[in-house]
């Protein structure tokens, strides 16, 4: 029988393990984030940890890499004891993390983020083309398509995930934790990556995916452990169970799903683009002729894969970006001659998809 109770033997106890926490408390203050959690992850699989914002997966997270030091418990990597006292013993180790938000030099080529703090050199001297030919080709070997050469800055935030997966590989990490990594993905995006992971297990790599959405954890791992309030839940094999059953261990109580259909109270048009067209950073079309409306009361989509003018309709929406023709008119108000502050004053908003670079000052206040 598997035991689902914190504190219990581990899940697979006589498998390969390459990662066991036991006991993991971390306390911030009177504030309990982890509270004694035992977590055991075999070998060559994708471990999914759940939980609502706030149950402690992050935290747990970070102890693992070394970036936070637990106030009790203890971590073994491939069965040895470690102490992991900074990121810099836990990529020694062979771990790595690819975070929620990501942490590139915008002026840098994709190959140059990748090798930063461990160029390759020659005679003294970066060696840009060696660099150019190893990321080319781990993209290539676990379908990362990036073009090394391109500048991290002209670049869609998808594709930024990609470069910080390759900078992971590049280390010589074994196990890989991502963090909420399908929160700044299109559904494809989602796809792919789910591929790109399918493809380190078959490598004999071990991942550790931590999301709240949970048909993504259904589709994409083998195990899954459900944290609440700073403890374990449970751990079990995800073929197991059931979406109904993670959401209630995740909540601790019955959640419907059913939703009653809604009426229809679509009004008056707000939002009108006709014509419109735009160029992105290299000048290059990136907006052709789109034309669509939105009435009050409407939730409109915009679906596409990166790279495809999205973003560009935002910028141009929102100020931030001219339009090279055509135009967008909120409620009778021709948004591509104002600037950005008036067209906030008008009623529009952007949250930009990046949000910790593009949309708030990280050394402001809230």
């Amino acid at each position: 029988m598997l035991s689902n109770t914190p504190g219990s033997p581990t899940l697979h106890s006589n498998a390969a393990m390459a990662v066991e926490l036991t006991g993991i408390t971390k306390r911030f203050g009177a504030f309990v984030a982890n509270d004694g959690i035992d977590l055991a992850v075999r070998r060559g699989e994708i471990h999914a940890i759940i939980g609502e914002n706030g149950a402690g997966k992050t935290t747990l997270m970070n102890i693992l890499l070394g970036l936070l030091q637990p106030d009790e418990g203890s971590i073994r990597l491939n069965g040895e004891e470690i102490v992991i006292a900074d990121p810099s013993v836990a990529i020694k180790a062979g771990l790595g993390m690819v975070h929620q938000h990501f942490k590139l030099v915008p002026s840098l080529s994709v190959a140059d983020n990748v090798f930063l703090g461990m160029e390759i050199r020659r005679h003294g001297l970066i060696d840009h083309a060696a660099q150019v030919a190893r990321t080319r080709d781990l993209s290539k070997r676990f379908g990362l398509q990036v073009d090394p050469t391109e500048r991290v800055g002209l670049l869609s935030v998808g594709i930024e995930q990609r470069i910080e997966i390759l900078k992971v590989l590049v280390r010589g990490a074994r196990t890989i934790i991502l963090d909420e990594p399908t929160a700044v993905l299109t559904p494809q995006e989602s796809r792919e990556l789910f591929q790109t992971l399918r493809s380190f297990v078959a490598e004999g790599m071990t991942v550790i995916f931590i999301s709240h959405h949970l048909e993504e954890v259904m589709e994409v791992s083998d195990t899954v452990t459900v944290l609440r309030n700073g403890r374990k839940v449970a751990t079990r094999p995800t073929a197991e169970l059931s979406k109904d059953q993670l959401v209630h261990m995740m909540v601790g109580r019955e959640v419907s799903f059913d939703r009653r259909p809604r009426a229809s109270l679509h009004g008056d048009v707000v939002l009108q683009v006709k014509d419109l067209w735009a160029r992105d950073d290299r000048l290059l079309p990136a907006l052709r002729d789109a034309s669509f409306t939105v009435r009050s009361g409407e939730v409109v989509g915009i679906a596409g894969v990166a790279g495809n003018g999205q973003t560009e309709l935002a910028e141009v929406l929102s100020g931030l970006r001219p339009a090279s023709h055509g135009g967008a008119w909120l409620k009778g108000q021709n948004l591509t001659a104002l600037s950005p502050a008036a067209i906030r004053q008008a009623g529009l908003a952007h949250v930009p998809g990046d949000r910790m670079v593009r949309g708030v000052d990280r050394n402001a206040s809230i």
